[in-house]
Formats: structure tokens, sequence, C-alpha cells
């Protein structure tokens, strides 16, 4: 297996995850890529991966302290679950926990799940988090998805409405979203969701 999992569904639909990083680096549906991985990505075990589906944990954005967008994307992590066939999808699950690298940097004892589905004409993530530590920790998490697009500004982004956001180039103003779908007219706009969490 080495660093790579692969899953295939019963409908063709296939996707691909490198062990370091837990990054989803494609996604083929009827056939056609999903996914943008760079072309200048290495795969050294060392840097993030540059595209595909990169996981962020514990922090997104600038850290004081570690590296930017912490740990889990350049971490190796492990298979806790072989890749299986269910109800028209195939899953695999991975698996990555503190170490005593990690607490250099932050200093708390966690359990981090990723699941990874594929079936016909969709894929699914799901992240779960677990505090392993006496005391309670605060993180960020998001799954940073970089989609492979034609034309993005043909491109519209649709369940924003009523969300409210902070724009960076506007000066970290605040913003509520009004509308629906949501037109993409630049290069430079992108779209993050995250998870702010305090565990107990």
């Amino acid at each position: 297996m080495g660093d790579i999992v692969e899953l295939e569904s019963p409908g063709g639909d296939s996707a691909t995850v490198h062990l370091h990083g837990a990054t989803v680096t494609s996604w083929t549906c009827k056939g056609q890529e999903m996914l943008f991985v760079s072309e200048k990505s290495v795969f050294d075990r060392k840097k993030a991966i540059r595209g595909g589906i990169p996981v962020i944990f514990p922090n997104f954005g600038p850290w004081d302290l570690g590296p930017q967008h912490g740990f889990a994307r350049t971490s190796q992590w492990t298979v806790c679950q072989q890749p299986k066939e269910e109800n028209g999808e195939t899953s695999a699950v991975f698996v990555l926990e503190d170490s005593e690298s990690t607490r250099q940097l932050w200093n708390y004892r966690f359990k981090v799940l990723y699941e990874v589905t594929v079936g016909k004409q969709h894929l699914k993530t799901t992240i779960t988090v677990e505090n392993k530590d006496p005391k309670p920790f605060e993180f960020t998490t998001l799954l940073h998805t970089y989609f492979r697009v034609p034309d993005v500004t043909q491109t519209t982004v649709s369940g924003l409405k009523g969300l409210t956001y902070v724009d960076k180039v506007l000066g970290e103003k605040t913003f509520t979203e009004s509308n629906d779908p949501v037109k993409i007219n630049g290069l430079q706009i992108g779209f993050i969701a995250i998870l702010q969490v305090n565990i107990r």
C-alpha cells in the first residue's frame, strides 16, 4: 500500500488519499478529475501537498506555536480502517494522534479520525476530534479543498446566504452574505468554513 490509499466505488468513481497529511489528492467522478493539485507539489513527506484536500488542524492561518495551518497536513497519518465497500460506497478511516513532536508544539493529547467515502457521483469527508487530555483545548479545523473548474468566473457557490464572514481584502471587516448563489467574479476570492470548537 505504501503512502497511497486508493478507494473505488462500485459505480467506478474513485479517490486517492496520500498518508502524508491524509491529503485527498484525486477524486474522479464519471471519469473526470474534480480536484486540483499543483504541478509544483513535492511529495517528500516534509512539505504540505499543494492542492487536493489538505486537512487543517489544530490551527488555521498563521500560528504562534508552529507552522501555518498547524501540523496535520504535514504529519504522517495511519490507516485506522482499510477501504471497505458498503451500500454502494467505499470508505476508509485515517487517524492522527498526538506524539512527542506534536506535544512540543501544542501540548495536548488528542485523536483525530478522518473518514473519506466515495460513492456514485459524490465524495464525503468526515472529521472527528477527540480530546484525550485532562485539560480542555481550543482548535480550528477545516478541509481546505481545491476544486478543479474549467472557468472560475462561471462558478457559483450555494448555501452561504446568511453566514457571517471576515473579508481580509477589505481590511478584516465582518460581513453577512446576502447572495445565493454567490458568483465568483475574481481569481482572488475564496470561501473557507472554519469550525472553532472548545473541547472539555
